[in-house]
């Protein structure tokens, strides 16, 4: 495994996370244990969940995920030994109404983190990132931001980092990070940081894959010159980058089979990209998905790939995609279909 640190902590983190949001609807218990003790035998010791999970979200199963990992953590007493990130939901919609319905106010963090570290059956949680942001704006699969002059939220990133302080100077959570933000909102968190001597936004995790790089605009140079690591999610883009889909070898279980309503990844548009990007791999005798993976592994602004999987033939695959170094024709040709087919599922 390959490791790096969490920025601006000296805190390692493999190169590669393990994501969960399948555990709890399409992984049980017992095979998100035996996901979690292959991991973390390969080197893994960095964990993401969120307080939504599993996804989709139903009023029946959120945070069974992370009771999942808490079991696990109790059996094997490796809590220790393992990095954890969890999520606070962000502006509430009816998706999430189940959970709760202030945003991103003192007592929904508070009320948050509580029920968290139950869950878990832990005493800390090392990273505490925010969903997504509260204010209206260009988060999941909106390319371009369009202005909603009815949108009622208040600048609130003071507050919202004075509670999350509190709660690390309880010792409840170690450092903070951004999940599903943009550059805005990142440099707004930042400029509190700086000017008020109020915790540091260390992580940013957002979607990007070979179907979206749209990181790599604005977020890329804030990434880097800010020192906000990127956690990369859907770095498969629900599976499609197997090639599972386009070829027809997707079961019933898959992701876009069992859950039709997720269409991110599922246009005419992405689909033609993948097709070229499959035949790419095929071209290099790489697996479609390993080539995936190791682009994202590659990117000099990535701080950890969460990876998931529903099964541990797919675990191993993703996982071992840590040894593989893209050579710069093929990184030259992979450029070559973002060009003629850029973002297709942003």
């Amino acid at each position: 495994m390959k490791f790096t640190n969490l920025p601006h902590t000296n805190i390692k983190v493999s190169k590669i996370c393990l994501g969960t949001m399948t555990w709890g609807r399409q992984n049980t218990e017992s095979e998100g244990h035996e996901q979690l003790d292959y991991a973390f035998n390969e080197g893994i010791n960095f964990i993401d969940t969120a307080e939504l999970y599993p996804v989709p979200a139903t009023p029946e199963t959120s945070g069974r995920t992370s009771e999942i990992i808490g079991t696990w953590l109790k059996k094997t007493g490796n809590r220790d030994k393992v990095v954890i990130a969890s999520k606070v939901i962000g502006r509430t919609s009816d998706y999430v109404a189940h959970i709760r319905t202030t945003g991103f106010s003192p007592l929904s963090i508070q009320d948050a983190i509580v029920k968290e570290l139950k869950r878990l059956q832990t005493d800390y949680i090392d990273l505490y990132q925010l969903h997504w942001p509260e204010r209206l704006t260009n988060t999941f699969g909106k390319l371009d931001y369009k202005h909603d002059p009815n949108d009622t939220w208040q600048d609130n990133f003071n507050e919202v980092l004075h509670e999350l302080d509190k709660h690390i100077k309880a010792g409840k959570i170690r450092y903070v990070g951004l999940s599903n933000e943009k550059a805005w909102g990142a440099m707004r968190y930042l400029e509190e940081h700086k000017m008020n001597n109020l915790p540091r936004m260390i992580t940013i995790q957002n979607a990007y894959s070979l179907l979206n790089r749209t990181f790599e605009g604005d977020l890329a140079e804030v990434s880097i010159r800010e020192g906000i690591g990127l956690l990369a999610y859907s770095t498969l883009a629900f599976g499609m980058l197997t090639g599972k889909y386009t070829n027809g070898t997707a079961d019933s279980n898959s992701r876009l089979n069992r859950f039709p309503q997720l269409k991110r990844y599922s246009g005419e548009r992405t689909r033609k990209a993948t097709e070229k990007y499959v035949q790419l791999a095929k071209d290099y005798n790489i697996s479609p998905a390993q080539m995936a993976l190791a682009f994202v592994n590659q990117q000099p602004f990535l701080t950890s790939n969460i990876i998931g999987a529903t099964n541990l033939k797919q675990l191993k695959e993703n996982i071992d995609s840590v040894h593989i170094n893209l050579s710069e024709a093929l990184l030259s040709e992979i450029n070559t279909i973002h060009q003629t087919t850029p973002n297709p599922a942003p």
